[in-house]
């Protein structure tokens, strides 16, 4: 939402559209050049950082909402989705968290505890990973602030969204074993070194770096190819790619890395 006519639309006719009372939070990861960090906003009518989502319209399917929120936040599509976990504690949305006078500066009505938007929402964790190098940050009329945060360095999140984050970075770490996550995130040719610092870098620990290519080799994950990188005297090191064919029968039907 761009303007303040589709949002008093959203505010009043919203329910016709998408459906109410569920949502969808993406915990979007970015990597590069070994950092991990995660994609926050900051709403004009709320003080603190949260994830980024929304409603899910009526006519699209739940990974396809997720789909679209983080396209409209990043730029980028096509990205490593997953879904994690549903938040529905009762407690989860604090009311008294929104400035009543911002709400009303933002939007022209008085208050939203007559909308469709004030009630209990159960909201539905997907989890997105990206090259942050590669995204175009984008906010909407309802949004201050859209930044990457070093993930060993995220400000206290509103409502339940620091649980969110937790659940999606362990859900992440556990599914790196059995899900190929890189192809959006190395260049189409890389060394080993390379792909061994991006899963270091999500999982958050070392990893053996003379067994674990060779494990993704094993897998048939990988092809190496007859090219080198000249990184310096006597440096030389081969480059690789994906082999996309298994790359995509894994992505469907899961592997076993470690």
């Amino acid at each position: 939402m761009q303007t303040e006519a589709e949002l008093k639309d959203f505010i009043l006719n919203g329910h016709l559209y998408y459906i109410p009372h569920v949502s969808i939070d993406c915990a979007i990861f970015g990597y590069h050049e070994q950092q991990l960090k995660l994609l926050l906003i900051k709403h004009k009518a709320i003080d603190g950082w949260c994830l980024p989502g929304g409603y899910i319209k009526r006519t699209e399917k739940l990974v396809e909402a997720a789909e679209r929120n983080v396209k409209v936040r990043t730029g980028v599509d096509n990205l490593f989705l997953q879904q994690f976990k549903t938040f529905g504690d009762p407690d989860r949305i604090q009311f008294n968290k929104f400035d009543q006078q911002q709400w009303l500066e933002l939007t022209g009505i008085e208050s939203w505890e007559d909308t469709w938007l004030f009630d209990q929402t159960i909201s539905v964790g997907f989890y997105a990973i990206t090259d942050f190098s590669q995204t175009e940050l984008q906010t909407d009329i309802t949004t201050e602030k859209c930044a990457w945060f070093d993930i060993d360095a995220l400000p206290g999140l509103e409502y339940d969204h620091d649980e969110m984050v937790r659940e999606a970075l362990h859900t992440m770490r556990v599914q790196l074993y059995h899900y190929p996550i890189g192809i959006n995130m190395l260049p189409e040719k890389f060394t080993l070194s390379e792909i061994h610092a991006l899963y270091e870098t999500l999982l958050g620990k070392k990893l053996d770096i003379s067994n674990f290519p060779k494990k993704l080799m094993a897998l048939g994950l990988l092809e190496k190819l007859n090219e080198k990188r000249s990184i310096g005297a006597h440096r030389s090191p081969h480059l690789y790619s994906f082999n996309k064919e298994k790359y995509g029968e894994a992505l469907k039907n899961g592997v076993v890395l470690n």
